[in-house]
């Protein structure tokens, strides 16, 4: 999740014009696409496999000031507190932020392909182990936490987690979980204009049930098999209905930037952020803020700032800013973190997988794309479509992309194109055979029931 910096207030949003020209800003030529990657992942004390809290001589305070005197980060407080890291201006590397339950993030910088991302990523995972191991500390790629209650799980000093703690039940059962207890892998990709978002983003909508069965990594919940093979992709269907889901209005005829700006007007707030604090606005709207009847904050009026604090607050399956926000894989390995932006890379940065890819979807009927997204978290790649099952689109979906990383022609310095990062992927769907599957073959076999195997075999 977003991390906010106190800055000067900008001119008040004049208009719902204002909204669409902050989004429609966002558009580039092909020629500037980069590629974000964000990636979160559990702390845990190696000793007895507990969570980091904040505070502590180990504690998550504690790794984030290693990385500062070990690696020159600079911090982001709020208040007293340290609540992300960043670089030095004009150095690469993103940004380093606190998650929920204390899981560690890295939101990588724009990068123009997916060799820099995996180099970006090889960076930051020996950062972290070479802190990690002064303090006994280890980190842990699932999509969710095989082996930890809510109730063991530490919360984070950040201002709006607060606020969001306290709202989340009144909108779902499990917004809770996916504060404290997911982890996720995101891609953020640009788009050349309306038409092109569009494109992309129905694409990756109809799609995104079918990269979260390829990734699926969440099998174990308080140290027993949880009955998914997501369950970081269950937990998204009962979060806040009001800012989630597939998105069918972006498949009618009309979508563009200015619909999607109506769609966020009237999702509901969670705060405004103002003098260094998050001020409670759960459940109001920004069309009621444009107008000066936000009751927190009495007739004032919003600026882009906060249009952008809203915006980063919806939680769709692929999330429009100024760019799009792929966000339904379950983290993993460290290997894993590359090949998501290489099989979005894939899809949608070459002019002809983008029209295969939607040839393939666009006779898909919401309610079919529904119908996948309610099935895979427990059976992926077995989900049933129509005469046939996801593992086949999967195929499908990986040779488009692997197809479109050969037209780009990218190579690293070994002489190998983007397609290397796929082999992972390739692996899986030629096996038909999830991460999550292999955690419980592991569980009932070499782990002998004990969660406590994901931590020795599946940590960085």
């Amino acid at each position: 999740m977003s991390t906010r910096e106190d800055g000067g207030r900008g001119a008040p949003i004049g208009s719902r014009d204002d909204l669409v020209r902050y989004i429609e800003q966002g558009c580039k030529a092909p020629a500037d696409w980069r590629i974000g990657t964000e990636h979160e992942k559990f702390g845990f004390h190696r000793k007895d496999l507990t969570p980091l809290a904040y505070e502590g001589p180990s504690g998550v305070r504690a790794v984030l000031e290693g990385l500062m005197q070990r690696y020159g980060w600079l911090p982001v407080m709020e208040g007293d507190n340290i609540i992300a890291l960043k670089r030095p201006q004009g150095e690469p590397g993103g940004t380093v932020s606190l998650e929920p339950g204390g899981q560690l993030e890295l939101s990588g910088d724009p990068l123009r392909n997916v060799h820099e991302t995996a180099a970006e990523m090889a960076e930051h995972v020996a950062q972290v182990n070479a802190v990690g191991a002064d303090l006994d500390v280890g980190f842990l790629g699932l999509g969710f936490s095989p082996k930890w209650t809510r109730a063991e799980t530490p919360k984070m000093p950040k201002g709006r987690y607060g606020i969001m703690t306290a709202y989340m039940p009144k909108v779902g059962t499990l917004g809770l979980d996916m504060m404290y207890r997911s982890c996720t892998v995101q891609t953020n990709l640009d788009f050349s204009s309306e038409a092109d978002m569009v494109k992309k983003l129905r694409v990756s909508l109809a799609l995104q049930p079918i990269a979260a069965a390829i990734f699926a990594n969440s099998p174990l919940t308080e140290s027993t098999p949880n009955g998914y093979l997501t369950f970081r992709s269950h937990v998204w269907l009962d979060t806040d209905r009001n800012r989630t889901g597939m998105l069918p209005f972006a498949f009618e005829s009309g979508m563009g930037f200015e619909r999607y700006v109506d769609y966020a007007l009237d999702v509901p707030m969670y705060f405004v952020y103002r003098d260094g604090k998050y001020l409670d606005a759960s459940g109001k709207r920004f069309r009621d803020f444009m107008a000066g009847k936000l009751d927190v904050l009495p007739g004032q009026l919003p600026d882009l700032e906060d249009w952008a604090d809203h915006l980063s607050t919806l939680f769709p399956e692929v999330r429009l800013k100024r760019f799009l926000e792929m966000r339904g894989a379950d983290a993993g390995s460290a290997l894993r973190v590359s090949e998501l932006p290489a099989l979005w890379v894939g899809l949608l940065y070459d002019h002809t997988s983008l029209d295969a890819a939607w040839d393939l979807v666009k006779d898909w009927t919401a309610e079919e794309r529904q119908g996948v997204r309610y099935g895979v978290p427990k059976t992926a790649l077995a989900t049933r479509f129509r005469q046939t099952d996801v593992l086949s689109i999967a195929r499908q979906v990986l040779a488009i992309a692997d197809a479109g990383l050969k037209r780009r022609a990218i190579h690293n310095a070994a002489g190998h194109d983007e397609r290397v990062h796929l082999a992972g992927l390739h692996h899986v769907v030629n096996t038909g055979r999830t991460a999550a599957e292999d955690v419980l073959e592991k569980f009932h076999g070499a782990w002998q029931g004990d969660a406590a195997g994901a931590f020795r075999d599946l940590s960085y």
